[in-house]
């Protein structure tokens, strides 16, 4: 759950006549989202989680927060911290006194929050969405349909505020009817980081007692 992002279903139909400008449109689109977010420093995104699946009777809604300087992250979340140092993931969960130890899976169909700002990329077709008024803000909407049939993802939209070029949502429907929201409170850049905030201390979780895996 800590690394999986997002919700929504496109409401906008796309012309056939027109599709292939919209297309170009909406990358053009992302990618000034992209070069703004690579002029930073870090960010820090404090943001609100939705995961509801109605079949299932499901809603769950919950805060996080996460800072990113370039593939590093740090993320606060459903009462559990993870941490991505460049190389291995590290997921802490407090409540259980256990730290699980990953390396890093590409094949991964779910957005990591390193990847949050820029896995659209690649391996997706674009359109052109919707335009919403979100208290005075115009948020500009892109669909992303992922090009391999196989993967479990849907459809993904980005929000994107038309004056910052930041995401302000970011939403994903699953095959499986799950839909996940999530939507940024507050987006800060350039913050002052620890030196050690993208660090593990194993030694420091062994002497808590913590049970560590090795995935």
């Amino acid at each position: 759950m800590l690394k999986k992002h997002i919700l929504f279903i496109g409401l906008f139909t796309v012309a056939l006549f027109s599709y292939g400008q919209n297309s170009d449109k909406a990358k053009a689109l992302l990618d000034e989202v992209y070069n703004k977010v690579k002029s930073y420093d870090n960010i820090y995104i404090d943001f609100r989680s939705t995961l509801e699946n109605t079949e299932a009777n499901l809603k769950q809604e919950t805060n996080g927060n996460v800072t990113l300087d370039g593939e590093k992250y740090f993320l606060n979340y459903l009462g559990a911290q993870q941490l991505f140092d460049g190389k291995k993931v590290y997921t802490i969960v407090p409540e259980n006194e256990e730290v699980t130890i990953e390396d890093v899976n590409e094949e991964d169909d779910n957005v990591s929050p390193s990847k949050m700002l820029t896995f659209y990329k690649t391996g997706h077709n674009y359109q052109w969405d919707i335009l919403q008024n979100v208290d005075g803000r115009k948020i500009q909407y892109v669909k992303l349909i992922p090009i391999d049939s196989n993967t479990e993802i849907k459809s993904i939209l980005l929000g994107v505020d038309t004056q910052t070029k930041h995401i302000y949502k970011l939403i994903q429907t699953g095959n499986n009817g799950t839909k996940t929201t999530i939507t940024v409170n507050s987006f800060k850049t350039n913050q002052p980081l620890s030196s050690t905030l993208f660090t593990f201390d194993e030694k420091k979780f062994e002497d808590k007692g913590y049970y560590i895996t090795r995935n």
